[in-house]
């Protein structure tokens, strides 16, 4: 049942402005929360193995702890931790679902390689699976090229080691938050209109 702060129309074409701030009196603390429903979301990968010498969530936190320790910045980071948690929903196309869910978040750089790490991933397993290896060369030349193939060398294709000192979920919760307060693109956040001089 709705609350006094909720909206009247049953159909949107006839909304009033009156129902529209009802309606971001809700929105504006459920949106900056939003970090947490990633954080829960990404703990579905928690004993997830498929196969794997550790299980998925392990793997994305290897990801993030190994980029941590090159001294990248926390937007980095958190896409690393984040890069594979498409897999519980996305069996076929999971960079896409990642990407979709860090795009409001981040800079165009990071999204890129979110969505096309599978297929740069691809270079070191696709033949053992009658697929191209080199499908990756399509995009050779493209601005972001050489920084997806850097974070697959150096952190997502080596981040499968049971041995490795990888940093708990909590090290990485203040950063998913954090990134996740505050959009910086997203159709419905206002355009900052230049003031005139």
């Amino acid at each position: 049942m709705a609350d006094s702060a909720s909206a009247t129309f049953h159909d949107m074409s006839q909304s009033t402005q009156q129902d529209w701030e009802a309606i971001m009196s809700h929105l504006t603390p459920f949106s900056r929360n939003g970090g947490r429903r990633v954080l829960d979301h990404l703990k579905l990968l928690n004993g997830d193995f498929g196969g794997f010498a550790i299980d998925r969530l392990q793997h994305c936190l290897q990801t993030a702890t190994r980029a941590h320790q090159d001294g990248r910045s926390e937007d980095y980071v958190v896409m690393a931790l984040l890069h594979d948690i498409g897999d519980t929903l996305g069996a076929y196309n999971h960079p896409d679902i990642a990407a979709a869910i860090i795009k409001p978040f981040v800079s165009e750089e990071l999204r890129w390689i979110t969505e096309h790490h599978g297929i740069f991933q691809g270079y070191n397993f696709f033949h053992h699976l009658g697929l191209d290896r080199n499908m990756r060369d399509k995009f050779r030349g493209h601005e972001y090229y050489e920084a997806t193939a850097d974070f697959i060398e150096k952190y997502d294709c080596p981040a499968f080691d049971p041995n490795y000192d990888t940093a708990p979920l909590e090290f990485f919760e203040p950063m998913v938050m954090k990134l996740f307060e505050f959009p910086q693109n997203s159709i419905y956040k206002k355009e900052k209109v230049a003031e005139a001089a």
